[in-house]
């Protein structure tokens, strides 16, 4: 690549002797990556403790929102679940903004950086409409005490922010996560260890930033103290804005390789433009350009693969294409080499597989919503002390830090010993259909619990929070349950799509990984209105209703348990059919060892 070749050149005379990275990174000035003075743990670290911060911040707002509409605004179960999904599903939308501009343009850096600012400005404002308008009378929004109505535009400021805190957060999300990657050079052995060991980390970090939000924050907004909890938030997303800046000099860089859409496009009109010619049996004959070629812009060359095979006419070199070469003014909707192919057929690949985790980010969703209002209608108090049922979910926290340490101390090295030697652990494939099976068991274990909590529950109570006398630490497994299935499930996914995303779009790849969350929670919201309307039908109040105890929140949790099944068994059929990307250097078995579902 360009930047191996200056290096090997001698262009950094000043650094005799200095190792360059292999994969193509720059560093801040430009120059090929040094090896010692770049990247490594050394940023890594950065990079985590910018995201665990963040999370912090994020979820100082995510965590209690559903109470926060229910509280403060006055909306019901229902309304407020959805606008919960809605708001969330958003934020993992806009990661799809944040990964174009990032892959296209900007780089991952200046992404960052941007939307670190738009996310600090949207809790700033947020902080600020609560304490001005929305927490009226002061102390409004615990159990006892209700706030008044407000005005359009007090509701229309609070959007306003939200939705600035869902830009800031979707578009800086999936850029962190693939720029802390970028800091190891897979190339290197033992960097390329590292490199799958920081997304577990990563994972972990994500986590723990949020359980100083699920415990102290979330017991500070359960009792009232809305506006606090949203100012520590913001001081939390300053702060990691400005350690993401001092880190600057530190951090290794991939150049942005222009807009991905263009470069799909033209292998689709180039192959429509061919398709009624006869393709050549060997794929050697198709159009193709050396790793150097300043139109691959310092990204690896894919080797050619036999499926999508029509795909294959965007690189069939026809008797005008070479009239056209002669003349030097050869067009690229036209003729495309095979690595830009290859790119279409690697997107195309992946399709089935991200399509199969979105039923899994339905179940994952209901941390926020209903395993909340759930919480909320049973026992809650110990003595004297009021458990905030937000902050249940520091038990998944806990959970995903549990099966971290032992998938990646016990299991990982348990299955890569069973394997044939020198193979790793369990692939990420394997790992994503291990995480549906025990979302299953989540999903029936929250039914089972909403079950006893209807037996113990009074159905004509008024206020129904802590209506029933079935503690809420009976919802652990089910908390316990979700943070295993995401160890397998969330960070397989990052892996996964990290590893069989072209260079030229890592962070789309990442975007894929966040996009699935956000589908995930528009279904979740589809799915409560779908249950809500028929389940209401001859006046029954329904299976989600405002008084939980008259409803069946137990068959909606039984009908995602059925729904993952289905899920479980069309993921199986896409990973065995699955086809891994091949880069050019690496083996097919090396390959298929790392990334295949099969055992």
């Amino acid at each position: 690549m360009a930047c191996l070749e200056a290096c090997k050149e001698g262009k950094l005379k000043e650094e005799q002797g200095a190792e360059c990275t292999q994969d193509g990174t720059i560093d801040w000035y430009g120059r090929p990556a040094i090896k010692a003075k770049s990247g490594q743990w050394t940023a890594g670290i950065i990079i985590l403790l910018n995201q665990g911060l963040a999370t912090l911040a994020f979820f100082g707002v995510g965590v209690n929102l559903v109470l926060f509409l229910t509280r403060v605004l006055g909306q019901n179960n229902a309304d407020a679940a959805n606008n919960v999904s809605k708001w969330t599903g958003t934020v993992y939308i806009f990661s799809l903004v944040g990964a174009f501009l990032s892959d296209s343009y900007w780089g991952r850096y200046k992404t960052c950086a941007i939307f670190q600012v738009i996310f600090v400005i949207g809790l700033v404002s947020l902080s600020l409409s609560s304490y001005l308008f929305l927490i009226r009378p002061k102390g409004c929004g615990n159990q006892e005490t209700p706030c008044r109505s407000h005005s359009g535009s007090e509701i229309t400021l609070f959007y306003l922010s939200i939705y600035l805190v869902a830009l800031g957060n979707g578009g800086y999300q999936p850029n962190i996560a693939t720029f802390g990657a970028d800091q190891f050079d897979e190339d290197d052995p033992k960097e390329g260890y590292s490199k799958v060991a920081f997304f577990s980390y990563f994972y972990l970090a994500l986590n723990l930033g949020s359980l100083f939000s699920n415990t102290i924050l979330g017991y500070f907004e359960d009792d009232g103290m809305w506006a606090l909890g949203f100012w520590v938030s913001s001081g939390s997303a300053l702060a990691a804005l400005v350690l993401f800046l001092a880190g600057t000099t530190s951090y290794r860089h991939f150049k942005p390789s222009g807009n991905p859409l263009s470069r799909l496009s033209q292998v689709l009109v180039a192959a429509i433009r061919k398709c009624s010619v006869d393709m050549p049996l060997d794929a050697d004959e198709l159009y193709d350009v050396d790793g150097n070629d300043s139109s691959m812009n310092g990204n690896r060359k894919i080797l050619h693969t036999n499926e999508f095979k029509f795909l294959d006419r965007a690189a069939y070199i026809s008797t005008r294409d070479v009239d056209v070469q002669k003349k030097g003014t050869q067009s690229t909707w036209r003729l495309c080499p095979v690595t830009q192919v290859e790119e279409v057929k690697c997107i195309l690949r992946l399709l089935p597989i991200w399509l199969c985790t979105i039923i899994y980010s339905v179940v994952f969703t209901q941390m926020a919503s209903l395993f909340v209002e759930q919480g909320a209608a049973m026992k809650t108090t110990i003595s004297n002390f009021q458990i905030p049922p937000a902050s249940m979910s520091s038990f998944d926290i806990l959970s995903v830090a549990l099966f971290i340490f032992l998938y990646r101390r016990v299991l990982d090295p348990l299955f890569a010993s069973i394997r044939k030697k020198g193979a790793r652990g369990l692939t990420e494939l394997q790992r994503m259909g291990i995480g549906l099976v025990i979302a299953v068991l989540a999903m029936v274990s929250a039914g089972v619990v909403e079950c006893y909590r209807l037996k113990y529950a009074n159905k004509d109570c008024m206020h129904c929070e802590g209506s029933s006398s079935l503690s809420i630490f009976w919802k652990v497994p089910q908390y316990a349950f979700i943070g295993a299935s995401e160890v397998f499930m969330y960070v397989g996914q990052l892996e996964f799509f990290n590893a069989q995303t072209p260079d030229g779009l890592k962070s789309f790849g990442s975007a894929l990984c966040m996009t699935s969350i956000s589908l995930g929670n528009y279904v979740s919201s589809l799915l409560v209105t779908m249950v809500m309307k028929i389940s209401t039908e001859d006046h029954m109040p329904g299976w989600i209703p405002g008084n939980l105890n008259k409803g069946h929140l137990d068959r909606f949790y039984f009908l995602l348990a059925g729904l993952t099944t289905i899920d479980l068994i069309v993921y199986i059929a896409c990973a065995r059919w699955y086809k891994n990307i091949k880069l050019e250097g690496k083996t097919a078995e090396n390959i298929d060892d790392q990334h295949s579902f099969k055992l």
